[in-house]
């Protein structure tokens, strides 16, 4: 399915001054979106409107030409959000959490393809190890094993890149590459440069204004 996703004339404030406005984003197949900014510049704000999680905004979020609170169950079935925290839960094993994510997804639990994803992520042989006794940069390969198991074709990711090793760096940016390059599309926050390449395109925050 081809996909569309805009935002236009955006604004966001907070303690009165502006992160953005009059914002325009618009994100098609087979692209990957790059937000970049200081801290504070409002990057997790923007992240968290286009993935539909903030509802009290200015502005107008479309997707597929139509506005989005009039499809947001559709949108929400095309959509995978992975926030800031991996949101992996200590007490249970990776593979609990990989089959927890699918039943929260209203998706089948498929063990052997949450052990695929697991082992693709470099965590085979730590299916039935608590998360909580996991290092950081482990945790964060739990919840990027999501990825190789949804078939939602829009990713929205909030510095997905954090607490992984060079191999893990290397290893997220070829799915991203390969998700656009299969006509998914991408949204990421990252300080990681995803290199030159005619699939990233920027989109830059800050001083209360934002361009690409």
């Amino acid at each position: 399915m081809s996909l569309r996703l805009q935002a236009r004339k955006l604004a966001c404030e907070r303690d009165d001054r502006w992160l953005f406005r009059e914002l325009d984003v618009e994100i098609r197949s087979g692209e990957i979106l790059r937000l970049e900014g200081p801290n504070g510049s409002g990057k997790t704000t923007l992240l968290k409107i286009l993935a539909g999680q903030l509802d009290d905004i200015d502005g107008e979020l479309y997707f597929n030409d139509t506005p989005l609170h009039r499809c947001r169950e559709r949108f929400r079935a095309n959509l995978l959000y992975l926030g800031h925290a991996p949101g992996v839960k200590a007490g249970l094993t990776a593979l609990e959490n990989l089959a927890w994510y699918q039943a929260l997804g209203g998706e089948p639990v498929d063990e052997a393809a949450c052990e695929r994803a697991l082992s693709d992520v470099g965590l085979a042989g730590f299916e039935e190890s608590l998360a909580g006794t996991l290092s950081a940069g482990q945790t964060r390969r739990v919840a990027l094993a999501r990825l190789a198991l949804s078939p939602r074709p829009l990713w929205v990711l909030d510095e997905p890149f954090t607490a992984l090793d060079q191999s893990g760096v290397e290893a997220l940016e070829r799915r991203l590459h390969a998700h656009a390059s299969r006509g998914g599309a991408v949204i990421v926050t990252t300080h990681h440069a995803l290199g030159q390449h005619p699939r990233v395109r920027r989109l830059v925050l800050g001083e209360g204004a934002a361009h690409g």
